[in-house]
């Protein structure tokens, strides 16, 4: 796709349409739409049937199907003989078919509508699912967890580490002065030039062909973003460009985590989506520590985890060779692999690197398979802060004040008087609970900002009736671990 006022023209003539995810969702309505995120498209095709430039546009660009060619050229008016060149779509005599994906995009800012253009979406309708090597792969569940994930701090500088067709490129645009987007494939390299372009940012997004790290050598950035090719597999040589790295194992993710320190500016975020190996009598905690670079901080959670031959039941369907002729053959050799390596499950999550350069670097590595509230950036965000507090000291002369989201419930048998357990819960971010003692409790509910953290524990010592110095000795710590979940935060 050249370098010409394509992407200006389509932008005004999909604003003119109003196709945006808002007005598309409302086209289709609740059924059409979860429908399509199930690759089915008949609910839909029954809703876009009026002829409207935007009905128009969500049968040729999201349900696949040709539109004619009159209903095509007043939807995108002086374009479709352009858009047939450059090769979005193809035109007959009387009909126009979408030879790419154009995709309304959401994000937080109302006022700030994108598109994403990719390769067309394989398996609609139970059609083939298979793709090719160089597939470029669009809006996903996985690029929309990143983009979950990322912290949106106003940087000067970001790196977007296997761009792809540039979904989380055009995030960070929204918020970095400049963003470099790498990739190895040249149609996905292709695409997100397209994408910022079309997305009005061309000008702050640089687009560089490579390998990992090797196009931005000797560079810094103050946040780096990834979704690498994670999948954990044989690299027997056959690879989709878009989920396989032709490493072995987590060699990928490994290799990641090892380098992004060097090229991370002092305070510096990396932020990466990963899978990583689960062996045999090995936990999965002491396996990823070694990859975090000493002067940095890190926040590892694993989401999900998933035994060796579900893992490989998801990849055989996502790349179509789910009952296909050597379905059974890929299978028995990516298992014997797995045995051979001794690994017995596989690790899903974040890793969330910064770069603090502290003598004693912020570590948690958190097995958190729990609901969380979208986006989780800002619960990242705060961690940091806890660690940062942390680092300068929690003590008797702290003052700390309970988070605003946090609720103690209390739970007895029927008819009790009073509870057995009380517990507090966070209602934001990872939402987490511990369960308290009635000290606990008293103390969190005493955190107004006011008293120091001393004088709450002597004061509820004497109301109980404890020995005060034996009261600061145990619960000190415990307000440490409080502060470093979130629940207490310096006033």
């Amino acid at each position: 796709m050249p370098d010409t006022d394509l992407p200006s023209r389509l932008r005004s003539a999909l604003l003119a349409a109003d196709f945006t995810y808002d007005a598309v969702a409302e086209v289709l309505g609740p059924r059409a739409h979860a429908a399509l995120g199930r690759n089915e498209t008949t609910p839909g095709l029954r809703r876009t049937a009026g002829g409207s430039p935007l009905e128009t546009l969500v049968r040729l660009f999201l349900l696949q199907t040709p539109v004619p060619l009159a209903a095509a050229e007043s939807a995108l008016p002086g374009l479709v003989d352009r858009l047939a060149v450059e090769g979005l779509v193809e035109q007959s005599v009387s009909e126009v078919a979408a030879r790419l994906d154009v995709r309304p995009y959401a994000t937080d800012d109302p006022a700030r509508p994108l598109w994403v253009v990719s390769d067309l979406t394989p398996g609609l309708d139970g059609g083939p699912a298979r793709v090719g090597a160089q597939h470029v792969l669009g809006i996903s569940p996985a690029s929309t967890s990143l983009a979950q994930l990322t912290l949106r701090d106003r940087v000067g500088s970001a790196l977007d580490l296997g761009t792809g067709c540039g979904v989380q490129a055009l995030h960070l645009a929204g918020h970095t002065d400049r963003v470099v987007a790498t990739d190895v494939n040249p149609r996905a390299l292709q695409m997100t030039g397209f994408n910022a372009a079309l997305n009005g940012v061309a000008d702050r997004v640089d687009v560089r062909d490579g390998s990992f790290f090797e196009p931005v050598r000797g560079e810094q950035f103050d946040l780096i973003v990834t979704n690498p090719p994670f999948v954990i597999s044989p690299a027997t040589g056959e690879r989709l460009v878009y989920r396989d790295s032709g490493l072995p194992g987590d060699r990928v993710v490994e290799d990641i985590v090892r380098a992004a320190p060097g090229h991370l500016a002092p305070g510096g975020w990396c932020q990466v989506l990963a899978n990583w190996v689960i062996t045999q009598g090995r936990p999965w905690e002491e396996r990823l520590l070694p990859w975090v670079a000493a002067d940095c901080d890190a926040f590892v959670v694993q989401r999900e985890v998933l035994d060796p031959a579900a893992y490989v039941e998801l990849w055989l369907k996502d790349s179509g060779h789910h009952g296909g002729p050597d379905y059974a053959a890929r299978y028995d050799t990516w298992l014997s692999w797995f045995d051979e390596q001794r690994i017995e499950a596989i690790g899903f999550g974040w890793i969330n690197l910064r770069r603090s350069g502290a003598e004693e670097p912020a570590r948690e590595l958190l097995e958190w398979p729990y609901d969380v509230e979208q986006p989780i950036a800002p619960a990242i965000g705060a961690w940091a802060d806890a660690a940062d507090a942390l680092a300068d000291g929690v003590g008797p002369e702290s003052r700390l004040v309970v988070r605003a989201d946090v609720q103690q419930e209390s739970l007895s048998a029927p008819g009790a008087e009073d509870p057995t357990t009380l517990v507090l819960r966070q209602q934001r971010g990872l939402r987490r609970a511990r369960t308290a003692d009635t000290l606990t409790a008293g103390l969190v509910g005493a955190c107004d900002g006011e008293l120091s953290v001393g004088q709450i524990l002597d004061a509820l010592a004497q109301l109980l009736e404890r020995d005060a110095a034996e009261t600061r000795t145990t619960y000190l710590p415990l307000v440490r671990e409080l502060v470093a979940e979130g629940f207490l935060e310096p006033a």
